[in-house]
């Protein structure tokens, strides 16, 4: 059960669960990730030992069975790797959110119990979903949506990713990074034709 299949049965989302609950899922799917980490070094392992079985071999037959295992190995650490990406992604996510949640009750913040809503969990889920999106990319996609998220917390108003976009652009103008509108026009449309390829 991926993390997503989880919440739509307990009848959950990100913004009900309390920072105990996402501690508790955040370690679960930190132990899946590990188990498949470790069960794809495995397989390499085997990959390896058949490469070498193979290369003392020399009956046709026996070399094609151990090509044939090879194979299987090969699809099932592909697939592993897949999931380890989905999961490392699913980690990356609830970990945030635990911080941010720590941090805004400590700091008593809030109108909001976690800055994230439909919108934004709608949106995460097709970038976890999305297997051209790496853990890296994600990261940083994921960071911009809740950094989002606590700027329209603080405003009280709730922009739309192209607005969003353009928001940070005249952020980096204001200091220095981008120096004139034309180049601040062709960044923000750069970064949304970017954001909207990631999302698929």
């Amino acid at each position: 059960m991926n993390f997503f299949e989880w919440l739509l049965t307990r009848r959950k989302t990100l913004a009900t669960m309390s920072v105990a609950e996402l501690r508790a899922q955040e370690m679960l799917l930190e132990n899946e990730r590990d188990r498949a980490h470790a069960r794809i070094a495995k397989l390499g392992e085997q990959k390896q030992k058949i490469v070498a079985d193979g290369a003392k071999e020399r009956t046709p037959e026996l070399r094609n069975a151990l090509a044939q295992q090879f194979d299987l190995l090969h699809t099932e650490q592909m697939m592993l790797a897949r999931q380890l990406t989905t999961r490392t992604k699913e980690h990356i996510t609830v970990a945030r959110l635990r911080m941010l949640r720590e941090n805004t009750g400590r700091a008593g913040a809030g109108s909001r119990k976690a800055m994230i809503g439909d919108a934004e969990l709608a949106l995460i889920e097709r970038l976890i979903e999305n297997e051209r999106v790496g853990a890296e990319v994600y990261q940083e996609r994921l960071d911009a949506i809740l950094r989002a998220g606590l700027e329209a917390d603080e405003s009280g108003v709730v922009v739309s990713p192209a607005a969003g976009e353009l928001l940070r652009v005249w952020k980096d103008m204001d200091n220095g990074l981008i120096a004139d509108t034309r180049q601040a026009t062709d960044e923000a449309e750069r970064r949304v034709r970017e954001r909207l390829a990631e999302e698929g």
